[in-house]
């Protein structure tokens, strides 16, 4: 007989791992105990020591499908029994190695509480906060580690003696099942004064009646509508000052999204995980009356879809068999609700109703948004489902990032992993900007990772710059494209030297100048510029980025001057006739002398401009927008390429949109028609970047090119951009875990970060 200690560490709390290991060591007849210790799971077997030797190597090949086992470590144990049996001690908080604190994303509901929800013979038949130790929620109700119920908001909820007895139970799926209830114990539904059914019955018939409710959801309140009725939708967009910007929808299965949307077997995978996140799909067209109303994503080819994550999501759905729109709760541009009185001041002018329940969210997690370019996927937000579990990263010293303005997370990293935070949103808004600080003091909390390091943006208009100069912490300036290109190096692994291609809306440059369409030959610890996009006006700064039309006439008023001719205006005419001739006159004057204009090398921008010139979109309602619908309408369109050029400027190559853009407007005075031209631009700048990043590497650059940036959301653009990089025998990498927007930012920040300290040593 021998005792042996063991130590269990990486995402090991609330996935059922002790009654894992309970299980095991009963079946391999052993002796002693397992507890949740801090972070990380510990215990004491005592027995055979060949049997010990296999429970220690089932630990690592057989833990549960959630669990993410790191490190296991055996020592000597201190007694040589423990009598007959194992069991689960009380966990106990500890002072422990903070690398070992992951918290666990929350988790759909799995098939067997499925199985229960429906099953009329059953306790908890119709029970909407059905779990078991497979399922449910997780990082929005843990208050403090080690993981138990007294430390979650499900302490307020006493165990009944049902309940009590399957928690206590080895082979019941819900033993130490932490948020474990029923309709006895557990949290109830309210709508006004109704509870339970009767709430959800009044939710269900004021949503078949064309109405719209809030409904308290996971992470967050939720805005609920039918989304085939297209007065409902178009009430929702006015009430939620949400004009344009697609809508997701929630479906009840695969079939369902079979036939709004072209799903593939990876597609499938991601809506059927337990991630549940929202896929963006390719539409299926439709004969007749078109089953989801066009308001839900206007002017676009692809629809979000996402399958329901909790038992009230499918007696939603059961209940009116119907597609739903489920958005985030909240008015446009602030953070989701998620305390009740916020919700209710936030939401009420929106909802026609609140169907709620009295277990408390501690933590803010909106919907994950993902799509795939054939089989990679490409993360537009990280969030619920995926947030917060670690990534790897190289990093010794506790570091964290800031992250950027918009679309904006916060990372904290240590020991080899990072964790993201929620996503927070604009951080222009009050709200929001109180948001970011909770989540970041809280999910530093959690963790345990105390950052020496806080590495920001350099613009210093960005509130999370702000912020960072605020901490009493060494700080590490990040330049934006250079931590967007780091962030997709980082999450591959790429240790030496890298050409990164980071195309996106606009960032601030290292020589005070705003960037976007920037190729660079870098490494985690710094860079080098070797290439980008001419410059253009950006008539009104920051209001450009919602007017594309001036946009559009910064590019062909005030284009830097490369030597090629400007379009003529017999072909800008039909242009400008449209517009406003107060706005052209006004941007006219604007840009001849130089008021108010700063000029961006941005990708984005061009984006935008040229989207306005084919007349798709001149204001936007949301950053993005017009770039969305060029691509919308170049579909799968065959095109041919437009006119380009690249010049050498002060040792870069530059490469100078005007040839591009009289093509365009001659192509389309010609008749040429919008898909076809949208399409060609496409190709063009897929073209350009392969011609950029040809002249870098014959000067020597990597032949490993790393693509970061808002635009190569765009699948289009991504598709054309990795052929022709890789028929240039180079290896093209995109994050796929981590966003490639500025959802992505902090990681990278927090690479650099912890790249240049090891530098140091």
């Amino acid at each position: 007989m021998r005792a042996r200690r063991f130590e269990v560490y990486g995402t090991v709390q609330g996935v059922g791992f002790r009654p894992f290991v309970y299980r095991t060591a009963a079946e391999l007849g052993l002796t002693g105990w397992v507890a949740n210790v801090n972070g990380h799971v510990e215990g004491e077997v005592a027995g055979p020591a060949g049997r010990i030797e296999a429970f220690a190597d089932r630990l690592r090949s057989d833990a549960p499908a959630l669990a993410r086992v790191r490190r296991v470590r055996l020592t000597e144990g201190t007694r040589p029994s423990y009598g007959d049996g194992f069991r689960v001690r009380h966990s106990v908080p500890a002072s422990s190695d903070p690398a070992a604190r992951e918290i666990p994303p929350d988790v759909a509901i799995c098939d067997a509480c499925l199985r229960e929800l429906r099953d009329p013979g059953d306790r908890r038949h119709r029970y909407p906060f059905v779990n078991c130790t497979d399922c449910g929620p997780r990082a929005t109700i843990i208050e403090d580690l080690p993981y138990d119920r007294i430390r979650t908001t499900m302490r307020s909820f006493p165990l009944c003696r049902d309940c009590a007895a399957e928690y206590a139970d080895p082979r019941d799926r819900r033993f130490h099942a932490e948020p474990v209830a029923c309709p006895v114990c557990g949290p109830r539904l309210a709508w006004q004064d109704l509870r339970g059914e009767e709430a959800l019955r009044a939710a269900v018939e004021t949503i078949a009646r064309g109405g719209i409710v809030a409904l308290k959801g996971l992470g967050g309140y939720q805005l609920v509508c039918d989304a085939g009725d297209p007065r409902a939708v178009a009430e929702l967009r006015r009430r939620k000052h949400r004009p344009a910007k697609p809508l997701a929808v929630m479906v009840d299965g695969l079939r369902t999204a079979s036939r709004l949307a072209m799903v593939g077997a990876t597609e499938e995978r991601a809506l059927t995980g337990p991630e549940r996140p929202v896929v963006l799909l390719a539409c299926r067209r439709s004969r007749g009356t078109p089953p989801l109303a066009p308001q839900v994503h206007p002017g676009l080819s692809r629809v979000g879809l996402f399958l329901p994550t909790t038992g009230l999501h499918h007696l939603l759905l059961d209940d009116l068999a119907r597609p739903l729109v489920v958005t985030s709760g909240n008015l446009s541009d602030e953070p989701i609700a998620v305390d009740d009185a916020e919700g209710r001041r936030a939401l009420s002018g929106v909802a026609d109703g609140f169907l709620t329940h009295d277990r408390p969210i501690r933590a803010r997690y909106d919907d994950s948004v993902v799509q795939f370019a054939g089989r990679t996927r490409i993360t537009v937000r990280r969030a619920r489902g995926l947030a917060p579990a670690p990534l790897p990263l190289r990093v010794r010293e506790p570091v964290a990032g800031a992250g950027a303005q918009l679309k904006h997370t916060f990372t904290l990293a240590a020991d080899g992993r990072a964790v993201l935070g929620p996503h927070t949103g604009d951080l222009s808004g009050v709200a929001s900007h109180e948001a970011f600080q909770a989540s970041y003091r809280h999910l530093r909390h959690l963790t345990g990772i105390e950052p020496r390091v806080l590495a920001h943006d350099l613009h210093p208009g960005y509130l999370s710059t702000q912020w960072a100069r605020a901490q009493p912490l060494h700080r590490i300036a990040v330049q934006h494209h250079h931590a967007h290109v780091a962030a997709c190096a980082a999450e591959h692994g790429v240790r030496g030297p890298f050409l990164g291609v980071a195309y996106d809306g606009l960032g601030l440059g290292d020589d005070g100048t705003l960037w976007g369409g920037e190729i660079l030959v870098a490494d985690l610890t710094g860079y080098r510029r070797v290439g980008r996009f001419a410059t253009a006006p950006l008539p009104g700064g920051d209001a450009a980025v919602r007017h594309p039309s001036r946009t559009a006439l910064g590019q062909l008023l005030g284009g830097e001057p490369l030597g090629s001719p400007r379009p003529y205006p017999w072909l800008t005419r039909a242009f400008t006739d449209r517009l406003d001739p107060r706005e052209v006159t006004a941007v006219t004057a604007m840009v001849a002398r130089n008021v108010n204009c700063p000029r961006a090398s941005s990708a984005g921008r061009l984006f935008d401009t040229v989207a306005s010139l084919l007349g798709l979109a001149d204001r936007v309602g949301y950053e993005g927008e017009a770039a969305v619908l060029l691509e919308a309408a170049a579909g799968d369109a065959r095109a041919v390429p437009l006119d380009h050029r690249l010049v050498r400027v002060n040792g870069l190559w530059v490469y100078d949109p005007a040839p591009t853009l009289t093509d365009l407007l001659a192509r389309q005075h010609d008749g040429e028609p919008v898909a076809p031209l949208a399409a060609a631009f496409h190709l063009t700048l897929a073209i350009v970047t392969a011609d950029l990043v040809a002249h870098a590497v014959a000067e020597g650059a990597p032949h490993t090119v790393c693509l970061g940036g808002g635009c190569f959301v765009n699948r289009r653009l991504l598709t054309e951009v990795r052929r022709q990089l890789r028929a240039q025998g180079l290896r093209v990498l995109v994050g796929g875990q981590v966003p490639v927007g500025d959802g992505g930012i902090s990681y990278g920040q927090a690479a650099v970060a912890a790249a240049r300290l090891a530098g140091r040593e």
